[in-house]
């Protein structure tokens, strides 16, 4: 069958993801993003990675700080997710509202997650409308248990 755009989001969209923020400090301002395509990579090295569109604000933001942070999102932190997934908003302030802390490398966290990561990035790729960031994991952390939001066919799903 022929794959076209529609088509393969479609298949793509079969696939379940977990939902989890990025975040990064940037010339003192922090940023914040949803993403669902945060993956582990390696374990000798400890890696992980993510992909941010080209066209986003926190593209540009990530590469030039070089250190970021995955907050996995529990079940019930849907409204989060659809927050930091949507566009536009205002620059300042952007965490408000969003109980969190500063991790080892200075990025902030959401308390809310049920596990926790800090990068360095070590490797971008471009790759079509997006840039695949690879960074090597300093920090780890399990705040609290839970069961993870998923993603699948256009909606939140749980467990």
């Amino acid at each position: 069958m022929y794959a076209d755009r529609d088509l393969y989001r479609k298949v793509v969209g079969r696939f379940a993801t977990g939902i989890a923020i990025v975040t990064t400090v940037d010339e003192g301002m922090d940023h914040a993003m949803t993403v669902n395509s945060f993956s582990s990579v390696s374990l000798d090295p400890l890696l992980a990675l993510f992909c941010a569109e080209k066209i986003a604000r926190f593209h540009d933001s990530v590469l030039r700080s070089g250190v970021w942070g995955v907050s996995v999102l529990a079940a019930e932190a849907e409204e989060t997710s659809r927050f930091f997934a949507h566009r536009g908003r205002p620059l300042a302030g952007r965490l408000a509202g969003h109980p969190h802390h500063r991790g080892m490398l200075g990025v902030p966290l959401l308390d809310e997650a049920i596990a926790t990561l800090e990068c360095r990035t070590t490797a971008t790729h471009s790759a079509g409308d997006h840039t695949i960031i690879v960074g090597s994991v300093e920090t780890v952390g399990t705040p609290q248990d839970g069961e993870p939001l998923l993603y699948h066919e256009g909606r939140y799903r749980r467990l």
